[in-house]
């Protein structure tokens, strides 16, 4: 059946990346346009959200309001450090495949504090307090270790968190290319697109920075 509010089709990765930018706009602006409670209503039978976004846990980076859409409008994945794991394929996966949604989005932020855990050990032999934090570290490290070699000794701090954070969101969405034939396939014959983007805590301004070349 045809959900009211909810388009019939799947929206082009295109129009839902438009959607996004408009709605960024207006929360920068501290504008918000969506009244919850009628959405919860039109969306009882089911959902057709038409982007997914894998995000950092942080409680500052809340997607639904940093982008300003309703209910329904996003298909939502947190996991600190926005890194990928097998579950986490499989839920981009799932929104693919079974909402028909075409954009995929992986947001880093500013100051996040996995990439700084990353650095600390990197840099300082700083080990996480527990094994399941150093597997997200762990994830993290190939993409930071790469920036931290580059940089050199001497380089900013500020800088170097700014490209790390950037090289684990690029990290990130070359493991949802590449990781998943499903998505593989989707992207080669159905126009998915998979991009990476940085949010600012100072701002709230989203910077979509990778993934948008053709």
């Amino acid at each position: 059946m045809t959900l009211a509010g909810i388009p019939p089709a799947p929206l082009p990765a295109e129009q839902a990346l438009k959607l996004l930018r408009e709605g960024n706009r207006r929360f920068v602006q501290h504008v918000r346009t969506h009244d919850s409670e009628e959405e919860r209503s039109a969306l009882a039978a089911g959902q057709r959200p038409h982007t997914v976004i894998l995000s950092c846990s942080d409680s500052r980076v809340p997607s639904e309001l940093v982008f300003d859409q309703g209910l329904g409008d996003l298909f939502v994945i947190r996991v600190a450090g926005n890194v990928v794991a097998p579950s986490l394929v499989g839920s981009v996966e799932f929104a693919a495949a079974t909402f028909g949604t075409r954009l995929a989005v992986v947001m880093g932020h500013s100051r996040c504090g996995a990439i700084k855990a990353t650095l600390d050990f990197i840099q300082h032999d700083v080990d996480s307090p527990s094994e399941n934090i150093h597997d997200i570290v762990d994830r993290c490290r190939p993409a930071v270790e790469s920036v931290v070699h580059a940089a050199g000794p001497g380089v900013d701090k500020a800088r170097l968190m700014h490209e790390a954070v950037r090289a684990n969101v690029r990290q990130s969405c070359a493991h949802l290319r590449h990781g998943s034939r499903l998505l593989e396939r989707l992207i080669q014959e159905e126009g998915m697109l998979i991009v990476g983007a940085d949010y600012s805590l100072d701002t709230g301004e989203v910077e979509f920075f990778d993934g948008l070349e053709g």
